[in-house]
């Protein structure tokens, strides 16, 4: 088990992600769909935050506590202008 570590949402835009996908069962993948559309109905219409654990390129494992704006195709927007590849998330709660 790795350290989790918590940042704020403006420490995100330093860090490198990779393109490798982070869940490898399917299922797994369906239920972080799930929760980011959960997270941003929650984040426009509550304004309501949610913990978004991800992996960066060097294999950390980082945690924030944020509002989802937008989920996209390929990336999770927040404030500030700031993205997470979708990719890169292991947990959304």
């Amino acid at each position: 088990m790795k350290l989790v570590e918590k940042i704020s949402k403006e420490q995100i835009i330093d860090l490198k992600f990779c393109k490798k996908e982070v869940l490898e069962d399917e299922m797994a993948r369906r239920k972080r769909n799930f929760d980011l559309m959960r997270a941003q109905a929650l984040g426009n219409l509550l304004r309501s935050k949610v913990n978004i654990t991800f992996e960066t390129a060097d294999e950390k494992i980082y945690q924030v506590n944020t509002t989802v704006w937008a989920v996209g195709n390929q990336f999770v927007s927040l404030k500030c202008n700031t993205y997470i590849p979708i990719n890169s998330i292991l947990e959304i709660d």
